[in-house]
């Protein structure tokens, strides 16, 4: 392993969260492209998990364990650095490697406020109790958040989508899977 890196298993609740780009300075700090747009899951947990590039030179094999000492952000993206990673070209080698975090050490979330990756999978229902489908997926389109819903009809997928506003969400309800909408199928 490199230096730094330690050889662990991933978490079973472990989510991409972020990727490494490059080396940032001469000290040994690494910049990192994070999909959030907040993300707070990174500043969350002093333990990153990674796996290595999938293009390119792979500088270690299976799962890395990084314990990070500091991390914070800089212009749009996230800089870090770890107690072994002292220069430039320690820092390079882990250039690609895709960061993981154990979901359990993501902050709680705020009421009303929820991660992406919980919304995933829940099945969507309106005030009628007519089944829409389940999030496929998010997107963000700069002022809201949209939910991409996928509904299987005699055979064939159909594609909705919904924005994730109180307007028309009623209730998110991790527990029982599932979101109330106020949008009707032929929307």
């Amino acid at each position: 392993m490199l230096p730094g890196l330690e050889a662990a298993e991933l978490p079973a609740d472990a989510i991409e969260v972020g990727r490494i780009l490059d080396a940032w300075g001469v000290k040994g700090w690494f910049k990192v492209l994070p999909y959030s747009a907040n993300p707070e899951a990174l500043f969350s947990s002093k333990r990153w998990y990674l796996l290595p590039t999938e293009k390119g030179i792979k500088t270690f094999d299976g799962v890395g364990k990084l314990v990070i000492k500091e991390a914070k952000v800089h212009s749009d993206t996230v800089v870090a650095c770890v107690h072994e990673i002292n220069d430039r070209s320690s820092a390079n080698s882990l250039r690609g490697s895709r960061i993981f975090i154990a979901r359990s050490s993501f902050p709680t979330a705020k009421k009303d406020e929820f991660y992406w990756i919980d919304l995933l999978g829940l099945e969507v229902i309106n005030r009628e109790g007519e089944k829409l489908g389940t999030v496929h997926d998010l997107l963000s389109t700069g002022p809201q958040t949209v939910l991409v819903i996928d509904d299987l009809r005699d055979g064939k997928v159909i594609e909705r989508m919904i924005p994730f506003v109180a307007i028309y969400i009623d209730d998110v309800d991790l527990t029982a899977r599932r979101i109330l909408v106020d949008w009707q199928a032929d929307y």
